[in-house]
C-alpha cells in the first residue's frame, strides 16, 4: 500500500492539522500518496448549545473513527485533548508529532493579564477548565458559552453586540492559523491556569494491529511528546472523567526526566487541588496514576460531582 487517505474535520484548524500530519509523512516517504477525505462530526453539527451539554466521549471523534472501522480512511488527525482517553475499541493513537506551544491565550483589547480584567469583565469561553481557573483568580468575572472556530470567536470578540469584553483560546490554535502575530492575544502563566491534558499535541489515530500503517507513521512520533501527553492523559484517566471536565495538567521533559504538574477546580473556581512530581520519562503513565491517586486523596472526585 503506498496511499493513505487521512479523515479530516471540516473546520480549518482541522484541515490545517491534518495537512501538517500529511507533509510530515510525505517529508518522511517522498514515494507516498497521501488523501485527505473532510467529514463531519457531532461536535460540528450542533454549534448553538454549549459544549458541556451536548458533550461527552467522541463529540469530535465518532465519525472518524467509524469511518476508520470501516476501513473507509487509515488514519485521523485529531486534537489530542478531544481524544477520549480510553482508546476506542479497534484502534489506537499510532503517533504524537511534535507538540505546539501549550499556553492558553487571554484574548482583549481592555487588558493584557487576567488580574487587570475590568471588574465584572464578560469572558468568554466553552471550556468548564478555563471557565474554573479563570474564577479561581477572579470570582468577579462573567462567564459566557462561545461557539464557533478560532476566526469566528475573533469576530465575536469585536462584535459589542456579542458583549465579550475577553475570550480564552489556545495558543497552539491561533498559532497552527497563522494568528501568531494578535497585539491583544497574551499568553497566561501556567501558575494561573494549566492547559488541558494533551493541548498542543497531536493524535493520529490508526487501527491496532496494522503494522504496514505502523511504519509509515514511525517517523511521526516524538517521544517526550508522548511522553508528556501520556503523563498528562494518565492524571485525567485516574480521575474517571473525560475531556471536558475542568482538569488542567502539563508535562514537560528535561532529558530523561519528566516534571507534572496537574489541578482539579470546582466548576465555580471555589477550589482548586493541586499536586505536582517527577519521574523517569519511561514512568510517565505511573506519574500521572500516581498524581491522580493524591489528587483524589485530597477529595478531587467530590469537586467532579454535580452537587460540587
Amino acid at each position: 500500500m503506498n496511499t493513505l487517505t487521512i479523515g479530516s474535520r471540516k473546520s480549518q484548524l482541522a484541515q490545517t492539522q491534518s495537512n501538517m500530519v500529511r507533509r510530515q509523512l510525505l517529508d518522511a516517504w517522498p514515494d507516498l500518496t497521501v488523501n485527505i477525505q473532510l467529514m463531519d462530526t457531532r461536535g460540528d453539527l450542533n454549534r448553538k448549545d454549549p459544549l458541556p451539554e451536548i458533550g461527552g466521549k467522541g463529540l469530535f471523534t465518532q465519525e472518524l473513527e467509524d469511518a476508520l472501522r470501516q476501513h473507509r480512511i487509515d488514519l485521523a488527525v485529531h486534537s489530542l485533548k478531544d481524544l477520549p482517553v480510553e482508546d476506542s475499541p479497534g484502534l489506537t493513537v499510532v503517533a504524537i508529532p511534535l507538540r505546539a506551544p501549550t499556553h492558553d491565550m487571554l484574548v482583549c483589547r481592555k487588558a493584557s493579564r487576567v488580574e487587570d480584567l475590568p471588574q465584572g469583565a464578560v469572558v468568554g469561553t466553552s471550556s468548564l477548565r478555563r471557565a474554573a481557573q479563570l474564577l479561581a483568580v477572579r470570582p468577579d468575572l462573567k462567564i459566557k458559552d462561545i461557539r464557533g472556530n478560532v476566526d469566528t470567536r475573533l469576530r465575536k470578540l469585536d462584535d459589542p453586540a456579542q458583549g465579550y469584553d475577553a475570550i480564552l483560546l489556545a495558543q497552539a490554535g491561533l498559532n497552527r492559523l497563522g494568528h501568531t502575530d494578535l497585539e491583544h492575544a497574551h499568553p497566561i502563566p501556567y501558575e494561573l491556569m494549566l492547559p488541558a491534558p494533551g493541548q498542543g499535541a497531536l493524535g493520529v489515530q490508526g487501527r491496532a494491529g496494522d503494522p504496514e500503517t505502523d511504519r509509515w507513521l514511525a517517523p511521526l512520533d516524538d517521544r517526550a511528546t508522548r511522553a508528556a501527553a501520556t503523563a498528562e492523559r494518565a492524571f485525567l484517566a485516574g480521575l474517571g472523567g473525560g475531556c471536558s471536565i475542568p482538569v488542567g495538567a502539563l508535562a514537560q521533559v528535561d532529558g530523561e526526566q519528566l516534571a507534572l504538574q496537574a489541578n482539579v477546580a470546582s466548576p465555580d473556581g471555589s477550589r482548586i487541588i493541586r499536586v505536582s512530581g517527577t519521574a523517569a520519562v519511561e514512568s510517565a503513565l505511573a506519574l500521572g496514576q500516581d498524581l491522580a491517586a493524591q489528587a483524589i486523596a485530597q477529595g478531587a472526585q467530590q469537586l467532579l460531582t454535580p452537587d460540587s
